[in-house]
């Protein structure tokens, strides 16, 4: 990623030691109904986390209460020493948190380059332009596809303009959705690869993925989700390798 990026984000992982996420006793519902029952969890600076779990266990639903889009009924969310429990979500994109939903969620009727630069609405550096070309950079296609309606792209490419889109907002920590949904092998591959270099150069990622397999390989640590509550965390390389894990999700 450009320097600035690099060194803003390497920085932050020597000024506070301790974790950069911190959620302690969430409980989150729709109405009446409740998703999640006092989930704790931390994501530590500089590390790739995963959130794994089957489908319908929560794990979209923390993300979005992480992002303030949706308001906790109780419990704490405290990000880089701040409590965010809350916050509006404008907020937190300032304070270093960007969000790539499960399905992307672009604006279909602007350009590629339109949406990129969405992603930096909440900066105020005027950087933003040399951050564009680092994405272009990262994402040739965009490049090449800037002028192009999103909602005309094909899903891989639709992935890759909502992961420069975060970018964009230079966030201390990338909370990503599902990822490799919907796509090719090959595309997740390519997706998989920018992944890994962004959190090379300095930024934390928490994924959450159903493919269990994928997510594990990618991370440093794991947690377990299942029906709302969190049943398992650990070394990810401990979490594949655990019966429990083979046999509920791999079919082992």
């Amino acid at each position: 990623m450009n320097s600035g990026f690099k060194t803003q984000n390497s920085e932050l992982r020597t000024q506070n030691p301790g974790p950069l996420l911190a959620i302690h006793s969430l409980n989150v519902a729709y109405g009446d109904v409740q998703v999640l029952w006092d989930v704790s969890l931390e994501v530590r600076r500089g590390e790739m986390l995963a959130l794994i779990g089957a489908n319908g266990a929560g794990k979209s639903t923390l993300l979005a209460t992480i992002s303030g889009l949706l308001r906790p009924r109780s419990g704490k969310i405290v990000f880089d020493g701040r409590e965010i429990a809350g916050a509006a979500a404008d907020a937190i994109v300032r304070a270093g948190i960007a969000h790539v939903p499960q399905g992307r969620r672009l604006f279909a009727g602007l350009t590629v380059k339109q949406n990129l630069m969405l992603g930096a609405y909440t900066r105020r550096d005027g950087e933003q332009e040399k951050d564009l070309v680092w994405v272009f950079e990262t994402f040739p296609r965009l490049k090449e596809r800037q002028l192009q309606l999103a909602g005309t792209m094909s899903g891989g490419e639709q992935q890759m303009c909502a992961i420069g889109r975060a970018l964009m907002s230079r966030p201390k920590l990338l909370l990503i959705d599902e990822p490799s949904l919907g796509l090719a092998p090959v595309v997740v591959d390519d997706l998989l690869d920018v992944l890994r270099k962004i959190h090379d150069q300095g930024t934390t990622v928490l994924m959450v993925e159903q493919d269990i397999q994928t997510a594990l390989e990618e991370a440093d640590r794991g947690y377990v989700l299942e029906t709302g509550h969190i049943t398992l965390t650990g070394p990810a390389a401990e979490l594949l390798a655990n019966q429990d894990i083979k046999k509920a999700y791999l079919g082992v």
